[in-house]
């Protein structure tokens, strides 16, 4: 693994990707926000030593180096789910290829469905915590302990820092901001009624397929981060109805702009330490 990060980094640097200070993980529907990067360097995920492949259609699959605002941002167009079949460690490579690059946080987002109906479609959850529900965890085997311990506290797997900030930038920007638990099932398939009782249940106010490797390694790394989900479809199962992915995507682009303005603000304001 270690050769694999450094043969990946050496490339990318090649390639002229220089010194990052945060980095972006764009999930289903929401890559516009490359449109407002003014790009240095975009090199597609099969052009880049040991990265997956993107196998989705709404993933652009590609990552992108440039300035948002006043920073140099790395940005993935596109991520990768374990229901395409690449294991927990593949799903997670390039966030720690992110950090040995160089960034100091990272912004990650995701589209979800939501059993707590006061969240209502095309609105946007600040994620303050998570329930791990996929197979496993993008850990298990022999740790590199110069990457992090083996065993990673996550009593704070969300920065409260980054999140009180995401609060304050909603508030100030006039964006409905909810906030709760995010669960990851492994998918594709959607959930039936009896799973979206079970999950709400549990505690967990939306769902997606995404999402809690990256931020379980970035916490292994002690990379602070911060999620938000783009609520695409309301579940409740007493009135369930056949969900499109067309029409998910479409939902996710409606709200786009709302978390557009979000992660450019944050760039922009947050402080580098």
């Amino acid at each position: 693994m270690i050769d694999k990060i450094k043969q990946t980094v050496a490339f990318l640097k090649e390639k002229g990707v220089g010194k990052p200070e945060i980095g972006i993980v764009l999930g289903t529907g929401l890559g516009k926000l490359v449109n407002d990067i003014k790009i240095y360097h975009s090199i597609n995920y099969a052009d880049i030593p040991n990265f997956p492949i993107s196998t989705v259609e709404s993933h652009s699959g590609r990552l992108v180096y440039g300035r948002l605002k006043n920073k140099c941002v790395l940005a993935m167009q596109g991520r990768f789910h374990y229901y395409e079949g690449y294991s927990m460690q593949e799903i997670t490579f390039p966030i720690q290829i992110m950090k040995e690059l160089g960034i100091k946080y990272l912004l990650v987002s995701n589209a979800a469905g939501a059993m707590n109906l006061n969240f209502k479609k095309a609105s946007l959850m600040l994620i303050n915590d998570h329930i791990n529900l996929l197979s496993g965890s993008p850990l298990i085997g022999k740790n590199i302990e110069t990457m992090g311990p083996r065993f990673p506290d996550m009593s704070k797997a969300y920065s409260p820092e980054m999140n009180s900030k995401f609060r304050t930038l909603a508030k100030d920007l006039n964006i409905e901001l909810n906030e709760g638990v995010y669960v990851a099932v492994s998918g594709p398939n959607l959930e039936t009624p009896a799973e979206y009782r079970f999950l709400k249940h549990i505690g967990a106010d939306v769902v997606g397929m995404s999402t809690v490797p990256e931020v379980i390694v970035a916490n292994h790394m002690s990379l602070p981060c911060a999620a938000i989900s783009v609520i695409t479809d309301e579940c409740d199962p007493d009135n369930l109805k056949p969900v499109d992915i067309k029409e998910i995507i479409k939902i996710a682009g409606q709200a786009e702009e709302k978390l557009t303005k979000l992660f450019s603000a944050f760039v922009e304001g947050y402080e580098i330490v």
